[in-house]
């Protein structure tokens, strides 16, 4: 499927414009790592206020009871 809707570059829209340009590679597309980078800390936010953190240490401290670490 080919992309019809073009991307508006970041030249002289400023600073912001440029952050968000950051990792991009020529195409356009968001290197993995940068973008990774970015959702990483907003799903750990997520997830300590909606708790699945707390559930996610409790199977592990017991996996590492059952290993007996």
């Amino acid at each position: 499927m080919a992309h019809t809707a073009g991307r508006t570059t970041p030249r002289g829209q400023g600073r912001l414009a440029a952050v968000a340009a950051l990792g991009t590679r020529p195409g356009g597309r968001r290197h993995p790592l940068v973008a990774a980078a970015i959702v990483l800390p907003a799903a750990l936010l997520l997830g300590l206020v909606s708790g699945w953190v707390q559930v996610v240490m409790t199977q592990a401290s017991s996996v590492a009871g059952m290993l007996g670490s």
